[in-house]
């Protein structure tokens, strides 16, 4: 996985102590219902598309950003599904440690953009659309997790989960 410029200049300064970081989760959805999915080179893991905030990026921005960057596709981001905090620090195998807040975007196609999903950069290693009763495996825990928030939502209110604990 790429790491971006700005968390390498502070690994510089601070070693591989624990770094609080937002991310964003792109559940992005075609004409048909299929959810985009990449399969990622660092775990062999199929899971939606997410990614960092550089600082000073609106979230809506960095999924439009990381859907195009990994899969080629033009999305719109049309609904914060989610705001969570990890609970568990992730320790990288450099040693690298951090914890992410997630926002979890729903997408749509962008209207005259690319729908085509292809590999866009090192961090995928195949990617494609799929139809959300026939996923493919193995998946990523935090997609499935998302996955779950997504159908939560679908099924609520229509407004944003997040937790008061």
């Amino acid at each position: 996985m790429a790491t971006p410029e700005f968390i390498l200049e502070l690994r510089k300064k601070i070693g591989h102590d624990p770094l609080w970081l937002i991310g964003v989760s792109a559940y992005v959805e075609d004409a048909d219902g299929r959810v985009l999915l990449g399969r990622r080179s660092d775990t062999g893991e199929w899971a939606m598309v997410y990614g960092i905030n550089e600082p000073g990026e609106e979230p809506a921005v960095t999924v439009v950003r990381e859907v195009k960057e990994e899969t080629g596709v033009d999305c719109v981001p049309t609904d914060l599904v989610s705001v969570k905090s990890s609970t568990q620090m992730l320790t990288y195998g450099n040693g690298d440690q951090a914890m992410y807040m997630d926002h979890l975007f729903v997408c749509r196609l962008a209207d005259d953009g690319n729908t085509d999903p292809f590999v866009g950069d090192d961090e995928s290693l195949n990617v494609g659309w799929f139809d959300v009763d026939d996923l493919p495996s193995p998946l990523a825990a935090t997609t499935v997790e998302r996955m779950g928030y997504v159908r939560q939502w679908k099924t609520g209110d229509g407004k944003a989960l997040f937790s008061l604990q």
